[in-house]
């Protein structure tokens, strides 16, 4: 229960801001109150504040939003439920994923996002940890939140691959949808798009 009650003080802090004429017409539309429904169940599963702070940007932006795109909202409410919370740090990662990008964000989080490292003969743990790593990348692609660029041998200008027979990724980068996830739980705003 205390979770949703911290939802609902975050989401209160949130609507307090909306101009009323939007409040009255989300009241209204069906789609809205979907909405708001889908954030309360989303939250009341929620593991950490951050989480809740997420959603509670997602539905207050979708009942703000004056082209009142309610399903938008819902969809991309729908996508964050099926991230975990390591997998939007690596979203938030590629937004600027340069070796000099966001230094702040990427010492508060370099537990999660640096490369796990390995070699012949390494024990099973880190190769588990590579190997969830790079599923969180992989799924963030699935979803269509970033994308990979595959390394093309110059020679023959064919994808290169490695020993698994897997394309070679040259880097990965965020998609406009990516960024609109950011966008929508406010890790980012539209000044840095």
């Amino acid at each position: 229960m205390d979770r949703l009650v911290q939802y609902i003080k975050l989401l209160d802090e949130k609507v307090q801001k909306i101009d009323s004429n939007l409040l009255e017409n989300a009241k209204q539309n069906e789609l809205a109150i979907d909405l708001i429904e889908e954030g309360f169940v989303q939250a009341s599963r929620s593991l950490s504040n951050e989480r809740r702070e997420y959603i509670a940007n997602i539905v207050a932006n979708g009942i703000s939003d004056e082209e009142k795109n309610y399903a938008d909202s819902k969809y991309v409410l729908r996508l964050l439920g099926e991230l975990n919370d390591q997998e939007v740090i690596w979203l938030r990662f590629f937004l600027e994923p340069t070796i000099n990008g966001d230094e702040e964000f990427r010492q508060k989080h370099q537990n999660v996002i640096e490369p796990v490292k390995t070699y012949i003969g390494v024990d099973d743990n880190i190769l588990e940890k590579r190997d969830i790593q790079e599923s969180y990348k992989s799924h963030l692609e699935r979803l269509g939140l970033i994308k990979s660029k595959y390394r093309i041998d110059r020679k023959t200008g064919l994808p290169q691959f490695d020993q698994q027979g897997m394309p070679k990724i040259s880097h990965r980068f965020i998609t406009p949808l990516g960024k609109l996830m950011l966008k929508r739980i406010g890790l980012i705003n539209s000044a840095n798009t």
